[in-house]
C-alpha cells in the first residue's frame, strides 16, 4: 500500500475497528452481564432472517425498554411497535448465532437508513450487539439449538440482474424463487429432503462468485460446480499429518508425506488448486489421473487457505498459463452469455484460490460416468526435439522418452530425501539428430516432484518409456518440479501436436566426449591410456549374499567379517575394487581425460586382464586403446584443462 494513501488509512481504521469489536466482545463475556448502560440501545425482537450478498438481513420488530428485561417468550410484541430491517455482516452474525424469536440488544454507534422507496428503516453498523438470555428456559432452549444446524434462506442476486445487462424473463425470476431455501432447524425427520432441496438448489457455476458470497470461513450451503484440469500429489509440510489425519498415516515420497491435490477450472475461465485427503499409496495418483481428469465435479464444504498471485506462486501460473487461453469460449461476467464469447483476447488470470477441504463436510463428487467436458485441456506431447528449441522461459511441456541412466546428486549438505536425481532420457526425435542437438538431454526431479513407488522400483530394474506430463522447461534445463506427473502409462487422452512419437528401434547412441560436453551429461568415450592412478586405487570388501560394502569385523571372532544387514558372519567376501585412468582422447586432445573404473565395468575388466598377465606391470597396459565407454562427466574444467568423468552401466 502506498505510504500515507487512503488504501493505507482505510486499513489502519478496519484494524481498529476490529480490535474495539473484539475488545466490547471480550469485556461482555468476562462481565458474564448485559452492559447497565441502556442509554442509545436499540432493543430488537427477531422475527425472520435471510442471507443476501454475504450480509445477514434481519426482520426485527423494536422492543420497548419496559419489555427488555423479559424473556423471548414472555416479550409479547404489539403489533403497533415499528419494524425494522437490521443488517448483520457474516462475522457479527456467526457471533450471535441468532435465531427466531431471539431478542438482541444492539450498541451504539449503530445507524438508521430511511430508504426513499422503502417503509422500513435499515439499521446498520450492529458490530456491538448481544444477544439476551435471561431465563432457564433461554438457556436451555440456546443449548438444544447449538446442537442443530441452522439453515439461513439466500436470496442470491446476479450483478448482471442487478445492473440490468440481463434480459429479465420468467425463467431468470422461477430460478431465483428455487434457490430459497426455508429458514429452520436441520432435524432428523425431515433434515434429508432440506439437505437434499438444498443440493439441488445451490450449485454454482463460478468460483470467484461463491468465494466472495460464502468468505474465508468455508463454503457449507452451496457448490459449486468446475471441471477437473490435471491431478497431482504436493508435498505437505509434517504437521499437516497430525492437523487434519489424526493418527492416519500419509502416504510417503522417501519420507515425505504427500498430498492429492486438483487443479479446477470454472464457467468463467477461473482457476484453483483443490487440497484434498492423503492417499493409501502413491501409485492411487494414475488411477485418480486416468477417471478424473477431464470430468466435471461439484466441490462442497470448502475453505479458503490462501490467495495465491504469479509473483508468489510461479510454478502454479506456469501450469495455469499452459492451460490458457481456454479451449472454448467461456463466460464473461456482467455480459449476455447469448452473444459470441471469444477467448483469444481476455487476459490470463493474474490470481489463483488454494482450497482445501473443512473435516466432516462432502468434498469432492466427481461424476465418473459423464463425458469429457469440452473446457478440459489434455497434455501437449511434443518430441524432446521440439521441447529444446524452445524459446520461452518457464514453459511447461509433456513428453514420453525412455529413461536410460538415473543419478541421484551426491550433496553431502543435503538429506537423501531432499536430493535432486538426474534421469537421462531419449527418444526417437533426439537419436534420428545428425549434429546440432544432443542426443540424450538430462532431466531433473527435484525433491518437491513426488514419484510414486511404481515409477522408482521400474526404474530401479531397468530401462523404462515413462510419460512426463507437466515437467518445466527453461534456461536449457528440463525440470520435474511440484506438480509434474511421472507414469508409466500414456494418459487416455492427450494431443501429439504432430509430433513423431514413434518407438526407439535400433541401439542407444550417445553423443561422444568433445568441446561441447558439459558437466552432469553422460557421453560416449574412446581414447588411448596414458596413465595409472596407483596411489588412489583401492579395494574392500563386500557381502557376497547381498552386496553389502560396509562390513564390520565380526565381535567373537577379529578375523571374520560381519555382515548388519544379513545379520551373518561372511566367511567368502567379494572384494571390489577402483581404479583412476588417464586417457588421451583425438576430440579432447588439450584436455586431461580421467576416468573412475569399477571392477563390474568393461574398461576395468581389460585392464586388470592385462595387468593380470602382465604380472600387474602398468607399463603393459599403456597405449592400449579403449572405447567406446559410457561415462557420467562429474566435471569440465579450464584451469586445469581436465574432465573428470566415471564409466556406468546404462539401464
Amino acid at each position: 500500500l502506498c505510504r500515507g494513501g487512503l488504501a493505507e488509512r482505510l486499513c489502519r481504521l478496519q484494524n481498529r475497528e476490529r480490535s474495539a469489536i473484539s475488545f466490547w466482545r471480550h469485556q461482555c463475556i468476562s462481565d458474564n452481564k448485559i452492559p447497565s448502560d441502556k442509554s442509545g440501545v436499540l432493543i430488537v425482537k427477531i422475527l425472520e432472517i435471510f442471507e443476501e450478498c454475504t450480509i445477514q438481513v434481519a426482520i426485527c420488530q423494536q422492543l420497548d425498554q419496559s419489555l427488555a428485561m423479559l424473556s423471548p417468550e414472555d416479550a409479547v410484541v404489539n403489533a403497533e411497535e415499528p419494524i425494522l430491517k437490521v443488517l448483520f455482516t457474516r462475522e457479527t452474525a456467526a457471533h450471535l448465532k441468532s435465531r427466531p424469536q431471539d431478542v438482541i440488544h444492539i450498541y451504539p454507534p449503530w445507524q438508521k437508513l430511511l430508504l426513499q422507496n422503502g417503509d422500513v428503516p435499515v439499521i446498520m453498523n450492529t458490530y456491538f450487539s448481544q444477544k439476551v438470555l435471561l431465563s432457564e428456559h433461554s438457556e436451555a432452549r440456546e443449548k438444544t439449538y447449538g446442537l442443530t444446524k441452522m439453515l439461513i434462506r439466500k436470496n442470491i442476486i446476479s450483478l448482471a440482474q442487478t445492473f440490468g445487462l440481463d434480459d429479465l424473463d420468467d425463467k431468470l425470476h422461477q430460478e431465483s424463487s428455487d434457490n430459497q431455501v426455508p429458514c429452520a432447524p436441520q432435524t432428523h425427520n425431515n433434515g434429508d429432503s432440506k439437505l437434499h432441496l438444498l443440493a439441488q438448489s445451490a450449485v454454482n457455476d463460478s468460483l470467484l462468485e461463491m468465494v466472495e458470497s460464502q468468505g474465508a470461513v468455508g463454503w457449507r450451503e452451496v457448490q459449486v460446480r468446475v471441471v477437473i484440469q490435471r491431478v497431482y500429489c504436493l508435498p505437505a509440510r509434517e504437521g499437516y499429518r497430525s492437523h487434519t489425519q489424526g493418527n492416519k498415516p500419509l502416504l510417503s515420497n522417501g519420507g515425505m508425506f504427500c498430498r492429492l491435490c486438483l487443479l479446477v477450472q470454472d464457467a468463467y475461465g477461473m482457476f484453483s488448486e483443490v487440497q484434498l485427503q492423503s492417499l493409501s499409496s502413491t501409485d492411487d495418483i494414475e488411477q485418480y489421473c486416468r477417471r478424473w481428469e477431464g470430468k466435471s465435479c461439484c466441490l462442497a464444504g470448502m475453505k479458503i487457505l490462501q490467495r495465491t498471485t504469479r509473483g508468489r506462486a510461479l510454478g502454479l501460473f506456469s501450469l495455469i498459463d499452459s492451460l490458457w487461453p481456454p479451449a472454448v469460449p467461456v463466460k464473461v461476467p456482467g455480459q449476455s452469455q447469448d452473444s459470441e464469447m471469444m477467448t483469444t483476447n481476455l487476459p490470463p488470470p493474474s490470481f489463483c484460490y488454494i482450497l482445501t477441504v473443512q473435516s466432516g463436510e462432502i468434498h469432492v463428487e466427481v461424476d465418473e460416468e459423464e463425458q469429457i467436458s469440452n473446457l478440459y485441456q489434455p497434455p501437449a506431447v511434443h518430441g524432446l526435439k521440439e521441447i529444446l528449441r524452445i524459446d520461452g522461459c518457464n514453459e511447461r511441456c509433456s513428453f514420453w522418452a525412455r529413461v536410460l541412466y538415473q543419478r541421484l546428486q551426491t550433496k553431502h549438505s543435503v538429506p537423501i530425501d531432499q536430493r535432486e536425481m538426474l534421469l537421462f532420457v531419449t527418444d526417437s526425435t533426439l537419436q534420428n539428430v545428425v549434429h546440432g542437438i544432443p542426443k540424450v538431454v538430462a532431466v531433473s526431479v527435484t525433491a518437491s516432484c513426488v514419484l510414486s513407488m511404481e515409477i522408482i522400483e521400474a526404474l530401479s530394474a531397468g530401462s523404462q518409456l515413462v510419460f512426463f506430463k507437466d515437467a518445466l522447461w527453461g534456461n536449457g534445463r528440463i525440470i520435474c518440479v511440484e506438480r509434474t506427473v511421472l507414469l508409466l502409462q500414456k494418459p487416455l487422452l492427450c494431443s501429439a501436436a504432430g509430433a513423431d512419437l514413434s518407438e526407439l528401434t535400433g541401439p542407444v547412441r550417445l553423443d561422444e566426449l568433445d568441446s561441447t560436453t558439459q558437466a552432469n551429461s553422460i557421453c560416449a568415450l574412446r581414447g588411448t591410456v596414458v596413465g595409472v592412478n596407483e596411489s588412489t586405487a583401492f579395494s574392500w570388501p563386500t557381502c557376497n549374499r547381498c552386496g553389502n560394502g560396509k562390513l564390520e569385523l565380526y565381535p567373537q571372532d577379529r578375523e571374520l567379517l560381519y555382515c548388519n544387514q544379513c545379520s551373518e558372519v561372511v566367511t567368502t567376501p567379494v572384494l571390489k575394487m577402483q581404479l583412476e585412468v588417464f586417457l588421451s582422447c583425438p576430440s579432447r586432445s588439450q584436455s586431461t581425460v580421467k576416468v573412475k573404473v569399477w571392477q563390474e565395468i568393461t574398461l576395468f575388466v581389460l585392464l586388470t586382464m592385462l595387468l593380470f598377465l602382465q604380472t600387474y606391470e602398468v607399463q603393459s597396459v599403456l597405449g592400449k586403446e579403449v572405447g567406446l565407454l559410457n561415462c557420467y562427466v562429474h566435471s569440465v574444467t579450464s584451469h586445469p584443462n581436465c574432465v573428470a568423468l566415471e564409466e556406468i552401466v546404462l539401464l
